[in-house]
């Protein structure tokens, strides 16, 4: 009877840890991002404790064009209350144009990691703050390792 009175005691508190993260949540992940900047962000749940989470860079300037799309599988644990950390992997594809005769375009991909913490508000906000290492495949535009640091603002539904 003590020991189904533990396991039962455990489920409780495992049940009562869970975080219930958004379904959906759509918004801006602000940083430096290897001269893109802001990137549209979306994330979708795919399980309990689980997402992915899509990010679309572009940058338009006298010097190149270019664009970056990111994928991310994260997973998700919490801290306390509407705390959670994450961590993830994923990768990505781009590509850059320049707008100076001497020097190529070119088309790249990379590997990326990513950490960081969130808070969801008791409404449809959340807020971030995490860091992305990516290492470039590529002779020229992104071909280094490169740390992304970014606050994220996303509207969740």
């Amino acid at each position: 009877m003590k020991k189904l009175l533990l396991v039962s005691m455990l489920f409780m508190g495992y049940h009562a840890s869970a975080q219930q993260i958004s379904e959906n949540a759509l918004g801006l992940r602000i940083g430096g991002n290897n001269g893109f900047g802001t990137e549209i962000s979306y994330q979708r749940a795919l399980w309990d404790n689980n997402r992915l989470e899509l990010d679309l860079g572009w940058k338009d300037s006298d010097e190149y064009d270019a664009f970056k799309l990111t994928s991310l599988y994260q997973w998700l644990w919490n801290i306390d209350g509407k705390f959670n950390w994450y961590a993830g992997a994923g990768g990505g594809i781009g590509s850059w144009s320049s707008n100076r005769e001497l020097t190529n375009d070119g088309f790249f991909v990379f590997l990326a990691g990513d950490i960081g913490i969130e808070y969801s508000f008791d409404f449809p906000l959340a807020l971030s703050l995490d860091i992305r290492p990516e290492i470039g495949f590529d002779d020229g535009f992104n071909d280094n390792l490169d740390l992304d640091y970014a606050i994220g603002v996303r509207y969740q539904f």
